[in-house]
């Protein structure tokens, strides 16, 4: 399956150069450019985009903005966003992340690592780039944001194996390595993983980390053995 990528940058520069690099891949192809959030937006729709590649600091709507508007349409909801930029600082990670981005890079990555992030963001996997630490995430996560995602009386659907999925998927395990800590398959904390993003109305385990988060689940500072 061919992954349809949609380029939101204000610099034609870059969309060109992202461009080359995406199609050159036999998996990919970009279906469409944006040169604001505005745009991104609703090409994201009449495109069909898969993966929209949006940079932050764009004129008009920004990205995280654009990112808020394609999270909240459900005509969209099958659109990831991989935040691309060079301000890779704590707040824009976070409201990001809590606008419904699945993932979030600096513009200094390597191609190859760039291309592995689309690949993980279409296929449902949360993505943060190595600045973007846990730690930093979990402290701003867990303070308490007007209109979070997660109510924590919502928890009660999750078993309590669900639960303890979610936990592990917020502290950055992958699903190798829960299941190496619960003695499951990875299909089996997939499985659950799933279960939990159905019930609590996430779109991908990145909006599911900032849930656990959000809920109290998990605190920062917090570590699973």
């Amino acid at each position: 399956m061919t992954i349809r990528v949609l380029l939101a940058d204000d610099q034609a520069l870059l969309r060109g150069t992202f461009r080359l690099l995406i199609e050159a891949q036999p998996d990919m192809e970009v279906v469409a450019e944006a040169s604001n959030g505005g745009e991104a937006v609703r090409l994201a729709r009449s495109a069909r985009a898969d993966v929209v590649v949006m940079d932050i600091r764009m004129p008009e709507v920004d990205g995280i903005e654009a990112t808020r508007l394609i999270g909240r349409d459900e005509d969209l909801a099958g659109v990831k966003v991989l935040v691309l930029t060079t301000f890779e600082v704590d707040e824009f990670v976070v409201e990001a992340l809590r606008a419904g981005a699945s993932g979030f890079l600096g513009k200094g990555v390597e191609p190859a690592e760039l291309l592995q992030a689309i690949r993980l963001v279409a296929a449902g996997e949360a993505l943060l780039s190595p600045a973007a630490t846990k730690g930093l995430i979990a402290r701003f996560l867990s303070q308490p944001s007007p209109g979070g995602l997660a109510d924590p009386e919502r928890l009660a659907m999750l078993t309590p194996r669900e639960r303890q999925v979610m936990q592990l998927v917020a502290t950055g395990l992958s699903n190798d390595e829960i299941a190496e800590r619960l003695f499951v398959t990875p299909v089996t904390v997939k499985t659950h993983a799933n279960r939990a993003m159905a019930k609590l109305g996430a779109r991908d385990r990145a909006q599911l980390v900032v849930m656990a988060y959000e809920s109290g689940l998990v605190r920062a500072g917090e570590t699973r053995t």
